[in-house]
């Protein structure tokens, strides 16, 4: 019993290293955990008295404990009885594709990630691409909005920018949680966007069990106060105007709610503009195709020779911005007085009338978000060129042209963004860029004409504002530099 063994080294070694991790973990570890989870809490607590909203401790629950209650929730449930009696699929089977389901949607927020690298990275790209501008904003409305309300930016969807645009222009007032497409759905990209508290959806998706698990996921996030955004028009626009709303993530926001019990939801509409879209000739290249049978395609080389050709010019100091970039953010339209107005109860309705009011609320919510979307100076001269396609002008014409576009606006109640509240700066500024852009020509003569070959891209830029010359006139706003 007390004769010596011999154990290889290597064997030893192990043994050895097993047995440290087992005391680190079992001593060690949970003096650590409590150490550093009250760091946690305490900067939480610190970025709580600083933020208008508040982060939700929804947000913050465990990723696997949202995961079983989304799998778990009655609603989920009845959902897989009811496949599992149409199509005699086992419940185990469903209940695994149901977990499935919650795994990919179900976001791992972190606020290190968030407010330590995402704000400021944001930030960062949106000032190194663009000159931002606030635009209008009802301050004195936005400050009375209830903090314990279920607040939902509802914006226009111009690029893949807004989700940066947006995160850097609201990060002062709150953190925002995404409905990410599947195109972000890579390796390394993934998992940063979920910690930012993003949540991933399937686009078109036929599957009634996967838009189940969905809906009852933004619900519980809405009913527990989780600040979401949400562009009603689903995709981005490729025509450049402000599309008609698709209903499936705003009805499960607002299918549930009961005005008697349930915390308010409010939404506060969002107005993005642009002098550059980063997308503008992918989004156009269907319409491109059709009228002029250009094919534009783009790929991995070209897109890693566009970031290194940005990154070049970067270093060696010569890299002009893509012009502005301008938000507005308007009247905040609470959903209990909008109920209340129209003699509704959203919860109580049939699904018929139930589906008739959501459109309603998207078309309504789709007026808020036009009504303040800003004029920039691409946008005003672009709509100049559209409506003298064939004209020669001279440059003082076109400013001439763009000041009165811009006193119509204006009359209008729109928000026109002039930098440096100079008329003729905003004017040649505007000029300038569609002239580098080619999508206008100056001849020798000194007239400027459109383009015929980028008429495609010229009318997307013009679009974005047409629904303002097009509509009645609205509530007057100011004209900012």
């Amino acid at each position: 019993m007390t004769e010596m063994v011999a154990v290889p080294w290597w064997l030893m070694a192990a043994l050895v290293l097993f047995a440290a991790i087992g005391i680190v973990d079992r001593v060690f570890g949970p003096t650590v955990r409590w150490f550093f989870r009250g760091r946690l809490n305490r900067a939480i607590d610190e970025l709580n008295d600083r933020l208008r909203l508040q982060i939700q401790p929804f947000k913050l629950t465990h990723r696997q404990t949202l995961v079983d209650q989304l799998m778990y929730d009655a609603k989920v449930l009845e959902a897989v009885e009811e496949e599992a009696h149409a199509t005699g699929t086992p419940r185990a089977v469903l209940m695994k594709r149901a977990e499935r389901f919650a795994r990919e949607i179900v976001p791992s927020f972190s606020a290190f990630a968030y407010f330590g690298f995402g704000t400021r990275a944001a930030r960062w790209l949106s000032q190194l691409l663009y000159r931002v501008r606030l635009g209008y904003a009802d301050n004195d409305t936005l400050q009375k909005v209830d903090p314990r309300s279920a607040v939902v930016f509802v914006m226009n969807h111009r690029s893949n920018m807004d989700y940066v645009l947006v995160t850097y222009m609201a990060s002062s007032q709150a953190s925002l949680s995404y409905a990410v497409g599947e195109w972000a759905r890579i390796w390394g990209l993934e998992g940063l966007i979920r910690s930012m508290g993003a949540y991933f959806i399937r686009r078109n998706s036929n599957d009634p069990l996967y838009r189940r698990v969905l809906g009852r996921y933004v619900a519980m996030a809405t009913r527990q106060g989780v600040t979401q955004a949400v562009f009603p028009e689903g995709g981005l626009s490729r025509d450049g105007r402000l599309g008609p709303p698709k209903l499936g993530i705003l009805s499960y926001i607002v299918s549930e709610f009961d005005a008697s019990a349930d915390r308010d939801i409010v939404f506060i509409p969002v107005g993005i503009n642009y002098d550059r879209v980063l997308e503008d000739r992918v989004l156009t290249a269907r319409a491109e195709k059709e009228l002029t049978g250009r094919d534009f395609r783009t790929s991995v080389p070209s897109i890693a020779g566009f970031i290194y050709n940005l990154a070049r010019l970067r270093l060696g100091g010569r890299l002009y911005r893509f012009g502005y970039a301008c938000v507005s953010f308007g009247t905040p339209v609470s959903l209990r007085e909008w109920q209340q107005a129209r003699g509704l109860n959203m919860r109580s309705l049939p699904t018929e009338e139930k589906f008739e009011a959501v459109a309603r609320l998207g078309e309504d919510l789709t007026k808020a978000i036009g009504a303040i979307l800003p004029a920039l100076p691409v946008s005003l001269a672009a709509r100049v060129f559209l409506d003298h396609p064939q004209q020669g002008l001279s440059e003082l014409e076109v400013k001439t042209a763009i000041g009165e576009l811009i006193e119509t606006l204006a009359a209008r109640g729109v928000h026109v963004h002039i930098p440096r509240s100079d008329l003729d700066y905003a004017a040649g500024a505007g000029l300038r860029m569609l002239t580098l852009r080619r999508m206008v020509e100056e001849d020798d003569a000194g007239l400027f004409r459109a383009n015929p070959r980028e008429s495609v891209l010229l009318g997307y830029y013009a679009n974005s504002i047409a629904h303002h010359l097009e509509q009645a006139s609205q509530p007057k706003l100011a004209v900012h530099g």
